[in-house]
Formats: C-alpha cells, sequence, structure tokens
C-alpha cells in the first residue's frame, strides 16, 4: 500500500465523518424544534406523492410537485428563516469541549442542596420562579441583555432574586457550574400546540429554552405552587418535591458518569444472567 493510497483513506474517512457530523448535529437540534419537524414531515410528503405520481404517471399532480420541488427550497428559506436561523444558533451554541465547567461530585450535592432549599421556600410560598441551569450549549445570547450577578449559588439569593417585589421577579435565573450568572433573562416562549392552555408564560417559556438548547429549565408556579421541569424539549408538570429532586440530580450528572453507569448496570444484569 503506497502513502498516496494510505492518504486517500485517510481523507475519505475524513470527508465521511465531518458529513456525518453535520447531520448529526442538525438532527439533533431539529429535533427539538417543533416547526423545523414540521417543515421535514412536510417535505417528506412531497417527495413521497411526488415519488408515487410518477409510477402511476399521473401528469397533472407530477407537473404541479415538479414547481413545487424546484422552487421549494426558495420558499422555506424564505418563510421560514426564523426557525432556520434558531437551529443554526442552537448549532453555533454548542460547545464541541463540552461543559465550561464540570461539577465534582461535592459541588453536584451542593448546587442540588442550594436549588432543593430554594424551591421548597418557593413552593410553600407560591413565589413563582424561573430557573435554568447552562449545559453544553452556551446562553450568552440571554445572559448579555440580563442583568448580571456573578454570585455564588446559594438558596437565599434565589429567594431574594424572585421575591415579589424584587424588579427581577418576572425575569429567568440563569446559572453556569456552580454561580449564578444573571437574573432577569428573557427566553422565547414555546410555540408548541400540544400546551395546555393553563399553564402560564414561565411554562412556556421553560418550554422554549428547553426546544431551542440542553439547558435544563426549573419552574414553580406563581398561582399554584406546582413545581415543573423543562428539558430535552419536554415538560414535566406538576412534579412532587421528590421526583423534582430526581430528575435535576440525573440531569446534572456528567454524560461520562452517565455511560459509566449504564456499563455497570449492564454487567450486573450478565452477572445475574449467570
Amino acid at each position: 500500500m503506497t502513502l498516496q493510497t494510505i492518504w486517500s483513506l485517510i481523507t475519505k474517512v475524513i470527508d465521511i465523518s465531518l458529513v456525518w457530523m453535520m447531520f448529526y448535529y442538525i438532527l439533533k437540534n431539529i429535533k427539538n424544534n417543533v416547526k423545523m419537524v414540521l417543515i421535514v414531515k412536510g417535505v417528506i410528503l412531497i417527495l413521497v406523492i411526488k415519488l408515487i405520481s410518477n409510477l402511476l404517471n399521473l401528469y397533472t399532480i407530477g407537473l404541479l410537485l415538479e414547481y413545487i420541488v424546484e422552487w421549494g427550497p426558495l420558499a422555506i428559506i424564505v418563510i421560514f428563516q426564523p426557525e432556520i436561523r434558531n437551529v443554526l444558533e442552537s448549532i453555533g451554541r454548542t460547545q464541541l469541549l463540552g461543559r465550561h465547567k464540570v461539577l465534582t461530585v461535592d459541588e453536584r450535592e451542593r448546587v442540588v442542596y442550594e436549588i432543593m432549599d430554594a424551591i421548597e421556600y418557593l413552593k410553600k410560598n407560591r413565589i413563582g420562579a424561573l430557573i435554568v441551569i447552562e449545559r453544553d450549549m452556551s446562553l450568552q445570547e440571554y445572559i448579555t441583555p440580563a442583568t448580571k450577578v456573578y454570585a455564588d449559588l446559594t438558596s437565599p439569593l434565589l429567594g431574594t432574586i424572585f421575591f415579589p417585589n424584587s424588579p427581577l421577579h418576572d425575569g429567568g435565573v440563569i446559572i453556569e457550574g456552580d454561580r449564578i450568572t444573571c437574573a432577569g433573562a428573557v427566553f422565547k416562549t414555546s410555540m408548541n400546540p400540544s400546551i395546555s392552555k393553563r399553564l402560564g408564560t414561565r411554562h412556556r417559556a421553560a418550554l422554549g429554552i428547553a426546544e431551542e438548547t440542553d439547558a435544563i429549565a426549573l419552574v414553580v408556579s406563581e398561582e399554584t405552587g406546582r413545581l415543573s421541569i423543562a428539558v430535552d424539549g419536554e415538560l414535566k408538570y406538576n412534579l412532587s418535591l421528590d421526583e423534582f429532586r430526581m430528575i435535576l440530580v440525573d440531569e446534572l450528572k456528567p454524560k461520562t458518569e452517565l455511560f459509566y453507569n449504564a456499563d455497570e448496570s449492564l454487567e450486573g444484569e450478565g452477572e445475574d444472567n449467570e
């Protein structure tokens, strides 16, 4: 095998890897964007109908679909420009090297303790709150226009920020690692038609940020004191304190730790089968 052949193989592997990476990030971000999912379904449906019309020699519908296929991409770019921009922004916000700070076990336990202590207080007193925890995807877009805090995460500070008379009460808090980065953050609300109309702006904003990024959004209802968590484009509503804590702990675990635990459980099942 010559040096030229080896170099040709390397370039082909790099080429294929880059294509797969591109498709992976596009599909990953489309999955969490309701409108983009509808666009993809519509395009697939049109292509299927076009294929059927070609097989059955349906001239009229085939001619119409040819015009749609020819001018469709341009129409999609113009009509759905905001959604396409959101997907590209989501890809740009992804930190390829992982989180800005990987918390130790002790730091994670302290973060969970402080958040849960604040959540219990807010729930008991029916004080509305929206707390967003950054993970791999940067939230700098929302941090920049918000009120900067840059303080250690503590339960009393969260309680003070969301106190009804506080000027930052209606906005969201963003947590990076074990520090509160900003308060009064404003997030885009979800346009998901399946979300209950009874849910207010906080819940829609929490789901909106969970659809656009991989952040964890924690919500306390001001009217009922009910707890919710939005993550991976899904809103988990009316959780008990124990359910809330378990989800928070699981979502804060680093990916490597999750894979390690999964491997251990598989090994344990294998030993039991023996």
